[in-house]
């Protein structure tokens, strides 16, 4: 009996020391620390393995001592198993690797290699090591992009465009356009949150088959912060010694089913380098996730800013080649205030389909007397500006589904976008006095004489409508190629109030209503060459309807039929093909991309700049945009990384008439260069983190932009300019001091040099700043579960 007895306690003890152990935990990134969606989880040495869920939490069921993390993006990690407790585990971004999970290709998330389109990504890393004062110091590390700085968070964009602010780029938040199409959107950034930002994505070249109108030349999607897989929270400051101080926080949780991320910003400038450039911003954010089910949930976000600077423009050649940063005006200004909220519903699916609904709102203000606006003829004693106010309201709903098929391994998406936007402009002249330089053909400073409410430049109100539809299939013919086809349908319509166009019987404004209509396709493939190699191509049609400030905007001069406004601009259309790689290069330790691009436009909006600064829009001719991006990375070791992007490319007029007039000489720029479109720009920077110091981190980044025409009728360049800037930080126990030394050679250059065509025309310069030293200090608090 007692033998029986030894042999059952015998066998239960054995069964006890297999049993499975349930080892559950969360997985996050190391920066953000938000879950990660889709890692897997394995116990080493064994094919044993777990996904991770919308929470980023995993369970696994082995008996094992250390478990193997990996996850697309990321590098690949080995933890200790503790017995009977929760595993919290960090992953720390792959910089250098290009198989990284984008959304902004098809509205949700795949593999970049598997996107046929050239696009980048902004990492989480990338982001918090840059510690930037305004945005446009992350945008620029994108191969092939030139977010111009025009001080103050203001500026202009170069992606397959020349340096421009026209409405040829899409700026996105988590998917949700900024503004509307037909609203002036340029400005849109200043409304972003920067310290909010966890990603950002870049599409260069037209994606309107998904996203529509305005993404000719490319589109931004800036990736808000989700709801921290553990508590975190952060709080900083940063100063630099032009009179820029700015106070920053975020913090999150996720408790069970609810998740919490709340950010914000308050930064001021006052007494900076350039004389008359004082601003202040207020940016705060708010995220809220509740998981219904395990396969759906609910998204809110509200994201509030209020800016106002003061506006100072450029300076003449005279100031700017003896450093002199004396603005013309101390009386120009921007103010924009804006609320953006959004409710999204998200559906997964049990092979992999998904669903969202989102609905959205905007409240938006923009009020402004801009520096640009100023128009003064060469010798004059006066001058003319503008104050203008340009506000909308918006509602709108997103919409889409893709559903996942067995055959030729395919996806279908479709999906649709209503958006209802009331908009109120108008623009009265101020009457200003130019105090002139010694040698009468330039100005010293303007003052205001007189508003002039009853001069009105514009003043409008018009109920802008946009609808639109779209398609995309995706398969695998054969296997590792895979081909991409869409279609977009689009209607965007407005009824209008124009005040300046009076009807002689009523003595109102004349009213009426437009309607543009268009179907844009887009086709590409992509072929995986296997170990890291593979190419691409498509071809894609985009268009852009001009700015309803444009239409309705008093012409300088009537045209040729009596037309006082701008009612017969038609759509700009572009039709673009391109072809592409990518290859990783002794063993993983380098990564190359690279892009050609042809891009042909057909009634592009461009402007001619008159005598005295004012513009006149014409919505003609034909353009060529070509050139080559590329991108490398290289990571020899754990303690240094160098990365080199940017592109070769060339914007040229086919057709376009500058003048009808017989006595001007020149009356076309037929295969001329177009005005502020550099051939050569580039971003390179090598970043070391010595293992001798722990926790310390430095780089120096260079940027080159070359030599470029300030005019359309090609007959003066400006240099272009080299910058470089250094960055350094070092970590203890969660606190973070940190330093950027931007234009570290103190560099005297512009960022914007143009001038008309006029031979009386003088060149006007956006100086940049000489160089500066930002410090700062942040503390990072991260809790265990």
């Amino acid at each position: 009996m007692k033998k029986i007895l030894y042999i059952i306690l015998s066998i239960i003890s054995i069964n006890l020391s297999f049993a499975q152990k349930s080892i559950k935990g969360k997985i996050y990134d190391a920066n953000t620390k938000e879950p990660i969606v889709g890692a897997t989880v394995k116990a080493e040495n064994t094919s044993v393995g777990a996904i991770t869920d919308i929470s980023g939490a995993f369970e696994l069921k082995a008996n094992a001592t250390k478990l193997v993390i990996t996850n697309i993006g990321y590098e690949a990690k080995t933890v200790d198993v503790v017995s009977g407790s929760s595993l919290s585990i960090s992953l720390e971004t792959a910089s250098e690797d290009l198989q990284t999970i984008v959304v902004t290709g098809n509205r949700e998330a795949s593999l970049r290699t598997e996107t046929p389109i050239a696009i980048s990504k902004i990492t989480p890393k990338m982001i918090d090591e840059a510690k930037v004062s305004s945005i446009y110091e992350v945008i620029n590390k994108t191969p092939g992009v030139l977010m111009v700085n025009l001080n103050n968070e203001q500026h202009s964009m170069s992606i397959r465009q020349p340096m421009t602010t026209n409405a040829y780029y899409l700026y996105m938040e988590d998917g949700v356009p900024i503004r509307p199409m037909g609203v002036f959107n340029h400005n849109s950034l200043l409304e972003m949150n920067q310290f909010t930002v966890s990603s950002v994505e870049v599409v260069k070249g037209p994606v309107s088959s998904i996203y529509g109108p305005e993404a000719v030349g490319g589109a931004i999607n800036f990736i808000s912060q989700r709801p921290t897989a553990v508590p975190t929270a952060r709080i900083g400051v940063q100063a630099d010694q032009w009179g820029f101080r700015r106070v920053q926080y975020g913090a999150g949780a996720t408790i069970g089913k609810f998740g919490i991320y709340l950010g914000g910003l308050v930064a001021e400038q006052k007494d900076a380098w350039m004389t008359s450039s004082d601003y202040t911003k207020n940016a705060q954010y708010a995220r809220l996730e509740y998981q219904l089910t395990p396969s759906s949930r609910l998204i809110y976000t509200l994201s509030y800013a209020k800016y106002n600077s003061q506006t100072s423009g450029s300076v003449d050649s005279v100031a700017f080649y003896n450093r002199q940063y004396v603005s013309t005006t101390d009386f120009t200004y921007r103010k924009a205030y804006s609320l953006r909220t959004r409710l999204t519903f998200e559906k997964d699916w049990a092979n992999g389909s998904q669903s969202f609904v989102t609905v959205f709102a905007r409240d938006n203000k923009h009020g402004q007397n801009p520096s640009y606006g100023i128009r003064w003829t060469s010798g004059a004693a006066t001058a003319r500006g503008e104050i203008n106010s340009n506000d909308f309201k918006s509602l709108g709903v997103i919409a889409q589904h893709s559903q996942r098929f067995k055959f030729l391994n395919s996806k279908a998406t479709i999906g649709t976008t209503v958006d209802f936007s009331p908009n109120d402009y108008w623009s009265y002249q101020i009457d200003l006095a130019a105090q002139l330089r010694a040698d009468k053909k330039s100005v010293e400073k303007y003052t205001i004489t007189k508003e002039r409410p009853d001069i009105q430049i514009a003043n409008y109100n018009a109920d802008i409508r946009n609808a639109a539809a779209y398609i995309q299939y995706d398969f695998e013919p054969i296997k590792n190629l895979r081909v991409s086809a869409g279609l977009r349908y689009d209607n965007m319509s407005f009824d209008f109030v124009n005040n300046l166009d009076i009807d002689k019987t009523t003595g109102l404004g004349i009213g009426g209503s437009k309607t543009y209509t268009k179907t844009t396709p887009k086709i590409g493939v992509t072929y995986d060459l296997g170990k890291g190699k593979g190419i691409y191509a498509n071809y894609s049609k985009g268009f852009a309807p001009s700015g309803l400030t444009a239409i309705f905007r008093k012409r300088p001069t009537p045209a040729a039929n009596g037309d006082l406004f701008y009612y017969n601009l038609i759509p700009a259309t572009f039709n673009n093909a391109e072809i592409g790689g990518w290859a990783s290069l002794l063993k993983n330790k380098i990564y190359v991309d690279a892009t050609y691009y042809q891009m042909t436009g057909t009634n592009e909006l461009l402007n001619i700049r008159q005598p005295d600064n004012s513009t006149d829009y014409q919505a003609a001719g034909k353009t060529l945009h070509k050139g080559l991006e590329y991108g490398i990375t290289y990571k020899p070791s754990k303690e240094v990384f160098f990365r080199f992007g940017g592109a070769y490319s060339i914007h040229r007029f086919v057709e376009f008439t500058l003048s009808q007039r017989a006595s001007d000489a020149l009356k076309d720029v037929n295969g001329k260069d177009m005005p502020s479109a550099p051939r050569w720009i580039w971003n390179s920077e090598i970043s070391y983190y010595p293992k001798w110091a722990k926790n310390f981190r430095t780089s120096i980044e260079w940027q080159h932009v070359s030599k470029w025409y300030q005019n359309q009728i090609n007959t003066v360049e400006y240099k272009g300019y080299e910058l470089l800037n250094f960055r350094a930080s070092y970590q203890w126990k969660g606190i973070e001091l940190f330093t950027n030394v931007m234009n570290l050679t103190d560099a005297l250059y512009a960022t914007n040099a143009s001038r008309g065509n006029a031979v009386t025309d003088r060149t006007t310069f956006t100086p940049a700043a000489p160089r500066t030293f930002v410090l700062g200090l942040q503390y990072s608090f991260t809790g265990k579960k």
